[in-house]
């Protein structure tokens, strides 16, 4: 289990997730596990859950959709734009096929920390309070733990 949790913020009655969480790596090889393709697909979501991607251009103007696959064949797709990807910013959407036309903005900043560690600062803005509990009531905080979980592991690698 890592030392670092992982903090989601969801204020009552405003549209919006905050998420934070530190990593023992530097910002480059978090930023390189966020936007290269086949380190994504180590580590994004809930374990016990496969992922297949249909494309993942992480790049400002570019833009992914992947689908999650449970043990018993369901299907899970969800898909987005990435606005702006910089070395400590990365602002994109994220929808999920299940709802569609329910899409958050997601702006990510990567801090640096001293020692080479990196704190993530992700702010998730929905179009509406409704639309932001059901994302928190979809079980997405325990999702991205585990996901956080197994990317703690893939920066390990990367750092050796």
């Amino acid at each position: 289990m890592s030392s670092n949790p992982t903090q989601v913020t969801a204020p009552e009655g405003q549209p919006y997730i905050d998420i934070v969480r530190e990593f023992d790596a530097p910002p480059a090889l978090v930023h390189r596990a966020h936007t290269d393709a086949s380190l994504v697909e180590r580590w994004l979501g809930p374990d016990g859950l496969a992922i297949e991607f249909d494309h993942y251009d992480a790049r400002t103007g570019g833009s992914y959709a992947y689908t999650n696959i449970d043990p018993g064949g369901g299907r899970y797709g969800f898909r987005g734009s990435f606005h702006l990807v910089e070395d400590e910013l990365i602002v994109q959407t994220f929808e999920f096929d299940g709802w569609s036309g329910h899409v958050s903005l997601e702006s990510m900043r990567l801090i640096a920390l001293p020692g080479g560690r990196t704190r993530i600062e992700n702010h998730a803005v929905y179009q509406s309070v409704q639309d932001r509990d059901g994302m928190v009531d979809s079980g997405m905080e325990s999702g991205l733990t585990e996901g956080y979980a197994k990317l703690d592991g893939v920066l390990a690698e990367l750092s050796d």
